[in-house]
Parts: structure tokens; sequence; C-alpha cells
């Protein structure tokens, strides 16, 4: 990671990456696929409100690995293989601890209701929600073990073992889901029950890799598995931009369901559909989002490596890479969402005519800034990775929490003000560009500034390696 060409490197960890997110991101779309061929909208509203919830587990998860993975990346990079082990273990083991906890959390009344309100479950919803929620937390040890690991297989240079282990996981939630949703009928029951079995073989995957498989350059050691409170501390810190921006997307996820069921009870749709309708836009602009967190993701240890080993050069053109590779994807992803938006739509069980055109233009005014949102996630990223949490934790912020929360609340109170021909459910999905327009340009102020200093560094290290060169060549020859 310290010498090798830098392009090749990030496509080598950049295809498996993204293809371990696109796979990753997959059990949501699985069982929306299968809940909304076999529950119709009741199944899609029924996650629609439950994904806020399991954002909130995806949060803790990326707020465990995502931390862990970077201390251990700037770690190995300094030369201090025996600290990244123990990173590795502490990381195990705090997953395992928090994951417990959840599970228990989710199946008292008094946590769960509340969430279930905050997130505008609907009568009829509720009890669907409510059941799909505390059935995916029995499995929330499978996914945080095994995503936050799963990210150290990458650092261990071996991308294309990572993103096996994810595609188990989720071909056998594909297989439960027919089986439990289609063959058995068992609705949304089922389909949480194929997510959990899903996730159980992509969590043992990654941990037979750190204990069983011979050769491997970190090893999960029962010794490492006592927590050290420093450590913690650290992973926790350089994990918060991830949990921020996780928890950002479920705070969104609430207020864009409270805004649904407003203002979709004030159209012909209705609130219900409002919710099972939009709420699929909202998914598929999420994992259409993925393969390019999955390029940050890619470029996350080579950032981490060549910084903690001061190699400033590299540092600064796998950024550029990264940010160049992410509008390249980012760019052929926005043709194919243009042209094959009502597809996409018809693809999770919605026949409405009235439903499908609604949700194909809420999705292409959704993700109409896709070709350069790339760079807003890459620039981000870059400062966790590198070990700036601060400003990370701050871009984080931005999109989701600081732009999207009131754009989602004040446009559909002003927009058809302005334009009548909107009302006030158009205007909740167009919150979204907005939001993304603004933390764009948020980034790159952010960028400019950083590449600023990195060329200083630069600049410092070839003067300090031409002062070396003279020196050596005055001392006198023997």
């Amino acid at each position: 990671m310290g010498s090798g060409n830098i392009p090749a490197l990030v496509v080598e960890f950049a295809v498996p990456a993204i293809l371990g997110m696109l796979v990753n991101g997959a059990y949501n779309i699985i069982d929306s696929v299968f809940l909304g061929h076999g529950a119709g909208e009741i199944g899609l509203s029924a996650v629609s409100v439950a994904t806020p919830i399991m954002t909130v587990f995806m949060a803790i998860s990326m707020l465990i690995g995502a931390g862990g993975n970077a201390l251990c990346a700037l770690r190995l990079g300094e030369g201090k293989h025996s600290e990244a082990e123990h990173v590795l273990g502490n990381t195990f083991t705090l997953g395992v601890l928090v994951s417990i906890l959840l599970a228990v959390l989710a199946h008292v009344p008094a946590c769960i209701e509340p969430l279930l309100s905050l997130s505008s479950a609907t009568d009829t919803v509720r009890p669907y929600a409510r059941d799909f929620i505390q059935i995916i937390s029995l499995g929330c040890v499978f996914q945080i073990v095994g995503m936050g690991i799963n990210n150290f297989i990458r650092t261990c240079g071996a991308p294309n073992r990572a993103f096996l282990t994810m595609l188990i996981g989720a071909v056998g939630c594909t297989i439960f889901n027919a089986i439990f949703v289609m063959g058995m009928g068992l609705g949304v029951v089922g389909s949480a029950w194929a997510t959990v079995c899903g996730q159980c073989i992509s969590c043992i995957t990654v941990v037979w890799y750190f204990t069983k498989t011979p050769g491997v350059p970190l090893r999960l050691r029962r010794k490492y598995l006592a927590m050290n409170g420093a450590l913690v501390r650290k992973i926790l810190a350089l994990g918060t931009a991830s949990f921020v921006l996780q928890i950002g997307a479920a705070i969104s996820q609430v207020v864009t369901n409270y805004a649904l069921v407003k203002y979709g009870a004030m159209s012909p749709i209705g609130a219900d559909n409002a919710l099972a309708a939009v709420g699929v836009v909202g998914r598929v602009a999420m994992f259409t989002i993925l393969p390019l967190i999955g390029m940050s993701i890619a470029v996350q240890p080579l950032l981490g490596f060549n910084y903690g080993a001061k190699l400033w050069h590299r540092v600064k053109k796998t950024l550029a890479v990264g940010m160049l590779g992410a509008t390249i994807i980012g760019t052929v992803l926005w043709v194919l969402i243009m042209v094959f938006a009502a597809q996409i739509i018809g693809f999770f069980g919605i026949t409405d005519a009235a439903l499908v055109d609604l949700s194909a233009f809420a999705l292409r005014v959704n993700l109409i800034f896709l070709p350069i949102i790339g760079f807003q996630i890459v620039g981000s990223n870059y400062f966790q990775a590198t070990g700036q949490p601060t400003k990370s934790i701050i871009l984080s912020m931005t999109r989701q929490i600081l732009f999207l929360v009131p754009l989602t609340l004040i446009l559909p109170e002003v927009l058809p003000g302005i334009l009548p021909m909107f009302d006030g459910l158009d205007a909740v999905y167009m919150a979204v560009p907005c939001s993304d327009f603004l933390a764009i340009f948020t980034v790159g102020a952010f960028v400019l500034v950083e590449l600023h200093r990195l060329n200083k560094r630069i600049a410092e290290s070839k003067s300090a390696a031409q002062l070396a060169t003279s020196e050596q060549a005055a001392q006198p020859q023997e």
C-alpha cells in the first residue's frame, strides 16, 4: 500500500468494496422486493417505518467497525502490528456487547413503542413494523460483528475475500426470503428471519477468516479481546463520523416518514401508500449511493496507511483517484436512473399507475445530483481515514442533519405557494437534491484547505530530501 501503483491499487480495492456494499445493501432491497410481491403495500410500508431503526443498527455497526478499521490501518502504517491486532480484538468485543444491549432494548415496550411512533407508524402498519424490528434486533450481533470486522479483511489486503463474505450472506438472505415469504407465506416475519439468517452466514465466514485461515496478516487473538479503555475511545472517536452520517440518515428518514404521512394524507394516494411508494424511492436512492460509499471505503486503508507513513504525495493522489472514480460511477448510475426509473419502481411490486408515475418522478428528482455526490462522500471520508474525526463529523452532519432535515420540514410549506404545480408531497422529495447541492460545496471548501496543507507538506518533504542529499554529497570520501 505504500509503494504500489495508486490507480491500480484503488481499482483492486474498489471493485470488491463496491460490490460488497451493494451486496450489504441488497438485504434491504431483497426484503422490499419479496415483501412487495408477497405482502403488498402493507409490507413495504412496514419496512419504511422500520428503516430508521434499522439505520441506527447500521450506524452503530459503522461506529465500531469503521472506527476500528481506520485505527488499525493507521497502526499498520506506523509499523505497530501488535497494536493493530489489539484494535481488531477490541472491535470484536465491543460489537458483541453493544449488539446484546440493542437486542434487549428492542424488546422493551417503553423503548420500541416511542420509536415506532417517532417513525410515524400508522395503526395499520405498527404491528408489522414492530415484529420486523424485534426479529432483526435478535440478529444484530451478526450485523455489527460481521459487517464491522469485514472492513478489516480489506485492510489485510484481501478485498476479494471481504466481498465474498458479504455475497454469501446476501445469497442466503435471498434463498431464505424465497422460502419464508413466497414459499411459506410468512410475510413480514419471514422476511425478517431471512435477513437474520443471511447475516449469520456472513458473520461466520468473517470470524472464520481471522481465526482459522492460515497466513492472515491479522489474527483475532483471545488475549486482545479484553477491553482497553484507551483503544475503545480511539475506535469510537474515529468511527463517530460514520456513526453521525448514519444517524443523520436515520433522523432524515424519521422526518421524511413524518412528512410522507402528513402530506400523503392530504393527497389522493393516502398516507400508507405514500410510505410504501416514496419509501421505496428512498431505499433505491440509498442503494444507488452505496457504490460511492464503497469507493470511499476502498481508498480508506490506502489513505490511512500512507498518511501514517507520511507519504503525502501518495495521500494526495489517492484522494484524487478516489474522487474521480466516484464521479465516473455516479455519472453512469445517473444515466441508468433517468432512463429506467419507472421499471425500477415496478420491480418492487408497485402496480398502480399513479403510484409508479409519482415514485419514478420522485426518484429522478432525488438523484439529480448523483454524478457529483461521490465527491462529497469521498471528501468527507478522507478526514476520517487520516485521523481527523472532528472535520469528518462536521461534514457528515451537513448533508443529512444540517441541510436535509430543515429543508424537508420547510419546503412542503413554502414550495406550493411559489410553484402551485407542486404540492406538499412533491416538496418532500425535492428537499434531497437541495441538501446535496449545499453539502457538495461545503465539502469542497474543506478539501481545498486540506490540499493546500498537503502541498505544503510535500514541499517540506522534498526540501528535507534535497538537504539530506546535499549533506551526504558534501561528506569527504574515504
